[in-house]
């Protein structure tokens, strides 16, 4: 997925938690459900620069490093500047793009 895309406010901002808790009917369930997404995105950012960085790795020490360097920088300046996973799992449960399920609720359901 791309998160430089997506409509992510670049900066921290202030959010009702009584109106984001209002799908889940609980502010600590809302919390868990965003802070897991987090956690996933973090993940997949991660995973994704070390892929990345890791074309650039050698085992030998040549002149032409200073220029394996650079493109290191910019693909890290690109991964910085992007949203932290807070602030796109945050945007994604509001924006309603979030799956989860309560296994409490499912159990209750079938009896």
């Amino acid at each position: 997925m791309e998160y430089n895309k997506s409509r992510v406010p670049e900066t921290t901002v202030t959010r009702d938690m009584q109106r984001l808790a209002e799908e889940t009917g609980n502010v600590y369930q809302t919390v868990r459900i965003i802070g897991k997404r987090a956690n996933e995105i973090a993940s997949d950012i991660k995973h994704d620069l070390s892929d990345k960085l890791q074309e650039f790795s050698s085992y030998t020490d040549s002149l032409d490093e200073v220029f394996e360097n650079h493109e290191q920088i910019e693909i890290s300046r690109f991964y910085e500047k992007l949203p932290k996973p807070a602030l796109v799992a945050s945007q994604e449960f509001i924006d309603g793009e979030i799956y989860y399920r309560d296994p409490l609720k499912d159990k209750i359901e079938e009896l």
